[in-house]
């Protein structure tokens, strides 16, 4: 609601207080009963006028039309009750406000002129405007302050609907910002949850997959084998279990939360030897600084889809995994000596763009060098 609009009800006092004042007015004024009637009767009629339509045209939205019935109307009344009693002249002070609350600027000051100078016309055809000299100059001052008023009145009007239509802009872009905040923030918890879904669970279940298919392959020609990967596929579903329920939970990998990242990562590697028989060593230059939980998440699912792509795609049969810091900076280096390719080709997966994702949260940045028969070295600099 606009400021003219909380405060339109102080109009409609002053409404009927004048109204009230101008039908008493009249009702005391010495003259012909007639005279008094049709004047009491142009003013019931003025104020029926306003009532049915003045208000609707002032309080309601604003019309493509201009109420040329409405001012007609309203000018015909004020007229004829002036007309008809000297002392109805004072409704012009509802008469005039109410024109340039409904009509444009130029056409309400010319029918305000013309109401304000009916005033002295009617003397004039009454024969008294001699016994009141004074009357013309007050005229002149009277239209010349139902301009200033009018004009004054018309700018509060427009200056506070101006505000109320910024302000319904302003909400309806506020409300608009705040869908887009939540559509980006539930795009961005979908892909998180994309990326943890795929650096955990489904590297999990491949794992298990591919221990069963083993375990199919061994269990009559060496049972030994086939317990040993059952057992190692049962502790892969445990694990898994565990990274749902840390997901669910929001919580940080359970691999971190139980042990430190050089010994998480070095049970990555363990249990890709164990899995596919690979060569698989771990080299840890120095002692590694205190990182913070968001940049071990990131080294530590750098190296799970590093060494998923090794074991699903590489048919490599040495892998070296370093961890090291140089120039303030924390790099994990996998290297293989597999069959390489070429990374200008596309792939179509999603691992190695929700790694570069998920580096860049971190401020980190993913190299990768490899060609076809040469294996393949994936480098990840994360701030230390």
């Amino acid at each position: 609601m606009n400021a003219w609009e909380r405060f339109y009800w102080l109009w409609e006092v002053l409404f009927g207080v004048t109204f009230v004042a101008t039908t008493a007015l009249v009702l005391l004024e010495d003259g012909a009963t007639t005279g008094k009637t049709v004047a009491l009767l142009c003013l019931t009629a003025l104020g029926a006028t306003y009532l049915i339509r003045g208000r609707r045209l002032i309080k309601g939205p604003d019309y493509d039309h201009t109420p040329w019935l409405f001012a007609g109307v309203m000018m015909l009344f004020t007229t004829g009750a002036i007309f008809a009693a000297g002392n109805s002249s004072f409704i012009l002070f509802l008469a005039c406000p109410v024109l340039y609350m409904t009509m444009p600027t130029k056409a309400a000051s010319i029918l305000t002129t013309a109401a304000v100078l009916s005033s002295p016309v009617s003397l004039l055809v009454r024969g008294g405007l001699g016994e009141q000299p004074v009357l013309l100059p007050m005229t002149a001052i009277l239209i010349i302050f139902s301009l200033l008023a009018g004009r004054y009145t018309t700018q509060i009007i427009e200056q506070s609907k101006g505000r109320a239509a910024l302000i319904d802009q302003l909400e309806a872009s506020q409300a608009e910002v705040a869908r887009l905040s939540r559509e980006a923030g539930t795009a961005a918890e979908r892909e998180r949850m994309a990326r943890e879904i795929h650096d955990t669970l489904a590297q999990g279940f491949t794992s298990i997959v591919t221990l069963a298919q083993a375990i199919e392959s061994e269990m009559d020609t060496d049972p030994t084998a086939a317990r040993r990967h059952l057992e190692l596929a049962a502790r892969t579903a445990r694990e898994n279990l565990a990274e749902a329920r840390a997901m669910v939970a929001a919580q940080g990998p359970s691999a971190l939360a139980a042990a430190s990242l050089e010994e998480a990562l070095r049970r990555q590697v363990e249990r890709l030897t164990e899995e596919t028989g690979i060569e698989a060593s771990v080299d840890v230059d120095g002692p590694l600084p205190a990182l913070p939980m968001a940049t071990e998440v990131v080294l530590l699912r750098g190296a799970q889809e590093a060494l998923s792509n090794i074991r699903k795609h590489s048919h490599a049969t040495a892998v070296s995994l370093r961890l090291s810091v140089v120039d303030g900076q924390v790099r994990l280096t996998v290297t293989d000596d597999g069959t390489g390719f070429d990374p200008a080709a596309p792939t179509g997966g999603f691992g190695l763009a929700g790694m570069r994702a998920r580096t860049d949260q971190v401020g980190g940045i993913v190299t990768l060098e490899s060609e076809p028969g040469a294996g393949t070295t994936l480098e990840l600099e994360v701030p230390a």
